[in-house]
This record gives C-alpha cells, sequence and structure tokens, in this order.
C-alpha cells in the first residue's frame, strides 16, 4: 500500500500558490502581534460582525498563536501540495474560499445561538479566527481523492483522518478552557467540505458535479456500525440541501432514456479516485528522482573535492 507524501523530497514541490498563501497566514500573524487591536477588525467578533461583514471572510486567514500559524502553514503546503495538482489552482482557490466563509457564517450563527441559549456575553465577543475549517476541509478533499493511502508512521488510511481529527479535538475540548475557539470551525468546515465535494463541485472531465459514490457518502466518515442509524438522517438532509439538484439531475437522465449521466455515476467518481492516485503516485515518483538524482551530484561533487 503507497503512503503518503512524507519521504524524501517531501521538503520540495510546494506549489506557487501555496507557498503564497502561506506568506498570508504568516504575514496575518505578524499584524496581530505588532497590532494586537487589529483582531477586532479582522477576526469574527459575532457581536461586532454587523457592520464588521468581511471578518467572515478574513478571520479564516488569522492565526492568532505561533502554534496555530505553525500548523495551518505546514499543513496547508502538505496538503495543497497533494490536492493543488490534481484540482488544478482555480479550484483548488475556490474551495478555499467558499470553506472558509461558509464556516465562518455558520460558526457566527452559533455564536449567536449559543448566546441566547446560555446568556453567556463570552460567546459574542470572543475573537475566533484560524485556518482549521480550510484544514479539515482539506483532509475530506484527501478522503475523496486518495482513500486507501496510508500515513507512512501511523498505517492510518487517509480516509479515516478527518474523523479520526474531529474525534481526537471534540475529547481534547474537554480539557481546555475555551473549546469554542477551534471546535466549530472544525465540525463545519468538515461538513461544509463534504457538502461542496459531494454534490457542488464541477468536474471539468465530465462537466457535471459532486461526486454520488457510495465510498463518499456521509456514512462513510463513521464505522461501519453506525451506517444503518446515520444514513437515513443523512438523506433526509442530503435533500433539504439539494434535493432541487438532484431533482434536475433525475429529469436530465429520464429525458436521456434513464442513463446514467457522466459524472452522476458512482463507478465514475471510482475512475477520479483512481486518477488522482495516480496523479499522486507520479508525483512522489518525480521527487524520489529528482531526490536521487540531486544525493548522486553531491556526491560526485564531495568525490572530486577530495
Amino acid at each position: 500500500m503507497s503512503s503518503l507524501p512524507g519521504g524524501t523530497g517531501s521538503l520540495a514541490g510546494f506549489t506557487k500558490l501555496c507557498k503564497g498563501m502561506a506568506v498570508v497566514l504568516v504575514a496575518g500573524h505578524i499584524v496581530v502581534q505588532i497590532l494586537p487591536a487589529a483582531v477586532n477588525y479582522l477576526a469574527l467578533i459575532p457581536a461586532r460582525t454587523i457592520p464588521f461583514a468581511w471578518n467572515l471572510i478574513t478571520a479564516g486567514y488569522i492565526e492568532q498563536t505561533i502554534y496555530g500559524v505553525v500548523i495551518s502553514t505546514i499543513g496547508l503546503l502538505f496538503m495543497g501540495k497533494i490536492l493543488e495538482p490534481i484540482w488544478g489552482a482555480k479550484e483548488f482557490v475556490k474551495f478555499i474560499f467558499i470553506v472558509n466563509f461558509i464556516t465562518s457564517l455558520c460558526v457566527f450563527v452559533t455564536a449567536i445561538a449559543l448566546y441566547y441559549i446560555r446568556m453567556e456575553e463570552n460567546y459574542l465577543y470572543m475573537p475566533l479566527s484560524g485556518f482549521y475549517g480550510v484544514l479539515s476541509g482539506f483532509l475530506v478533499g484527501i478522503k475523496q481523492i486518495i482513500p486507501d493511502h496510508e500515513l507512512p508512521l501511523l498505517r492510518i488510511k487517509a480516509k479515516w483522518l478527518p474523523s479520526i481529527i474531529l474525534l481526537l479535538s471534540v475529547a481534547v475540548s474537554f480539557f481546555i478552557p475555551e473549546p469554542a475557539a477551534y471546535l466549530p470551525m472544525l465540525v463545519f468546515g468538515t461538513y461544509t467540505s463534504w457538502i461542496y465535494l459531494r454534490f457542488l463541485q464541477r468536474r471539468p472531465e465530465t462537466k457535471f458535479m459532486g461526486d454520488p459514490s457510495d465510498d463518499f457518502s456521509f456514512s462513510s466518515f463513521f464505522p461501519e456500525l453506525l451506517r444503518p442509524i446515520i444514513d437515513p438522517f443523512a438523506s433526509i438532509f442530503a435533500r433539504l440541501c439539494c434535493g432541487k439538484r438532484q431533482t434536475s439531475s433525475e429529469a436530465q437522465d429520464y429525458e436521456l432514456g434513464d442513463n446514467p449521466l457522466p459524472g452522476s455515476d458512482p463507478i465514475e467518481a471510482s475512475r477520479r479516485r483512481e486518477r488522482g492516485a495516480r496523479a499522486l503516485e507520479e508525483r512522489l515518483a518525480a521527487e524520489r528522482l529528482a531526490a536521487a538524482r540531486t544525493a548522486q551530484e553531491s556526491g560526485k561533487d564531495a568525490t572530486e573535492s577530495v
């Protein structure tokens, strides 16, 4: 079984787009460290989101702690290295923007709701920010594209990464003082990215949207034992969210003689994942070859100098 990038050459090959976005994250962190008052305008503070609505966008790119900026930058570079070449730069940026904005919007609504339920002003004035929502979305994208690849050390398949991270985050939230500062972003980032990739992402190779395969269903995030319980609820919510699009697709299927359309067929979704895995393997092979050539050239230089 192949593994995710992490071996020889893993420190090379980061895309220019990912490097540029990493600079944005680092710059945002530096700004709020030099000018602490900037947090009031750039982070998501629910009580001030109206009229400062732009913080629904800017909050996702502001890391207030050194740990946050390190984790977000590393996660962006390594996961972007996998996803951007397969999706393309335009789709990669679109995914980040949509997941970041919808996640911030959901966090805003949740904070307002918690305030009215518990009547604690902390929910209104806590500055919320971070790239965590998008990072969790990247994990969902990796689950979709290379579900059966394994982490080099932990021997965990990529398809379980979103679920494991969420489970660990929920467990840790019982032992830290302010779980609301990050947990809602992880939860909504995961679910928003799944909704987008499942129903809305347009696939250029088929000109149709989404990934209807069973391997990418909502219940696939849970163990087999729980799936019969989760499937009915997931299908109801999916119809509420995307029923119109599904109805339109069904109508087109009917007009074409009930033949499944390209891109709406689970077999086509499986082929897309195979292409993604193949592209990743080729990328890793190229990196290993480049690293081997570099090592040979270094050895020759050392020999000549002696």
